[in-house]
């Protein structure tokens, strides 16, 4: 490998891995998610799961990229047989399909980053803006082309002169314009009552399983372990550098993310907004509480107009950084089977153009790939622990992980959790999800593929997929793990 071909420093990895899992997950669910399951109870649990899924994975994420020297499809077929190169393609196969929409959520935070620094939302009704944006055709559809070229340029650049300089920008300017937030949310008038909601434990929530199910999916979805993302920048990390640190760092970085976004929302929330305007905004889902109530809150804040675009370009941030990873694994995918990256690219930047106009134009389709695709995260999650499994947990460890002679080391623990809780917290977690479309979500229409939130979607969906991986196994396996004379492509 050559030098160009490695992230420069260990901080150049930790922003790249900042990048890849701190997204709109951290900024638009997570405060509300943790507001709607006990507030501060909610925050025990979720942070028992950084370290009983999220960490562990990622360190699993980490010795898979780095040893393999390959994607998600490469890492599979070398390290554990080629057998299984089916698993690794689903992986890929969950990240690229959330890749089609998760560029028009970065083309939503463009567009309000934009509309919020011209004075564009000032004084108008947020809930018809976001209507008439949201149901316009080529508004979304533009700002969705811009988000996934910003993407592959960077990506195009490669890993230090791209990825690693993108993310030294975007991940600072990210932190600084949450603590500017959290600032001005934390020194207004009656911010006390949302710092206390989030901070203060309600210990009866601990009871509720919900609380403890919302919280592990939470970390699940926002550290975006079993993504296979960190799986891709881990190729171009240093044999001797000190993984289980940089995926620690990595994950309890994302958390302080999470925190921040709701030590700025919470409070302004509590704040500005009358008690019951306050829980139906948190209530409003991700869209209504990021696009309809965070404008109101802000148009009713001093000096709101100055912190509004600052919030909003944080958002921006959060979601590009997010995107280019999703971009770099599709371009890793095509890199592993023989393109070289100039080629690579354009072909990933295309097909997310095209692959992501049903959910620019439709957000039932968004609703949808979101709920299929974000399910599937936990399957993939299990493949990443299977990987390990299969290559020998202990083996694994001592070769693939503990390689840095001073460093941190990960001990028979980290083994446990990956043969035996990961498989149950997934069990648990997927049945739940799945019993609550069966019965919540659509209980009528739960086994027909053709609605939004059904496990017949899912399963059509996922079932098309690995019917597909399966049949194309051996040849995925081959190319994928064949040597290539230059790594970075």
């Amino acid at each position: 490998m050559k030098t160009s071909d490695f992230f420069s420093s260990r901080w150049g990895i930790i922003l790249a891995g900042l990048g890849m899992a701190v997204g709109t997950g951290n900024l638009w669910r997570f405060p509300r998610i943790a507001a709607q399951n006990g507030g501060g109870a909610f925050l025990i649990p979720w942070l028992l799961f950084l370290f009983a899924w999220s960490i562990p994975l990622l360190i699993a994420e980490f010795g898979l990229g780095r040893g393999a020297r390959r994607g998600p499809i490469g890492a599979f077929a070398k390290l554990t047989g080629g057998r299984t190169a089916w698993m690794g393609g689903f992986v890929a196969v969950t990240s690229v399909m959330i890749m089609f929409y998760y560029s028009v959520v970065t083309g939503w935070m463009l567009k309000y980053a934009v509309a919020a620094s011209t004075g564009d939302l000032a004084g108008v009704d947020a809930a018809a803006y976001w209507n008439a944006y949201s149901t316009s055709v080529w508004q979304p559809v533009l700002f969705h082309v811009l988000a996934v070229a910003g993407a592959g340029f960077v990506v195009a650049r490669g890993v230090i002169g791209g990825i690693e300089r993108a993310n030294r920008i975007l991940i600072p300017l990210l932190f600084v314009l949450l603590l500017f937030a959290v600032a001005r949310a934390v020194t207004l008038p009656g911010a006390g009552e949302g710092l206390a909601y989030l901070f203060t434990p309600d210990l009866s929530a601990l009871t509720n399983y919900r609380t403890w199910l919302e919280a592990l999916t939470q970390s699940a979805w926002s550290t975006g372990a079993g993504w296979g993302l960190i799986l891709c920048y881990a190729i171009y990390v240093r044999e001797s550098d000190d993984v289980v640190t940089n995926a620690a760092t990595i994950g309890l970085g994302n958390n302080v993310a999470s925190l921040l976004a709701a030590m700025a929302i919470l409070p302004a929330a509590f704040a500005i907004l009358p008690a019951g305007e306050a829980g139906e905004a948190l209530a409003a889902g991700n869209t209504g509480l990021t696009f309809i109530w965070i404008p109101q809150v802000f148009a009713r804040m001093p000096a709101g107009g100055l912190f509004l675009p600052l919030f909003f370009v944080a958002m921006f941030c959060a979601a590009l950084s997010s995107l280019i990873a999703m971009v770099e694994l599709g371009t890793r995918v095509l890199i592993d089977a023989g393109a070289a990256r100039s080629r690579a690219v354009p072909l990933v930047v295309g097909a997310a153009v095209v692959c992501g106009l049903p959910s620019a134009v439709s957000l039932a389709v968004f609703e949808n790939q979101d709920w299929v695709w974000g399910l599937a995260l936990m399957v993939s999650g299990v493949f990443i622990a299977i990987a390990t499994l299969r290559y020998g947990v202990d083996r694994f460890r001592d070769e693939l992980v503990n390689t840095h002679s001073s460093g941190r080391r990960v001990g028979p623990v980290w083994a446990w959790i990956l043969k035996y809780l990961v498989p149950v917290e997934f069990a648990v977690m997927f049945g739940w999800w799945m019993y609550q479309a069966a019965t919540v979500y659509d209980p009528e229409g739960w086994w027909n593929p053709l609605r939004v939130y059904s496990v017949g979607t899912c399963v059509a969906q996922w079932g098309i997929a690995l019917a597909v991986l399966w049949a194309f196994n051996r040849r995925l396996g081959e190319r994928s793990a064949a040597d290539r004379a230059t790594l970075g492509g």
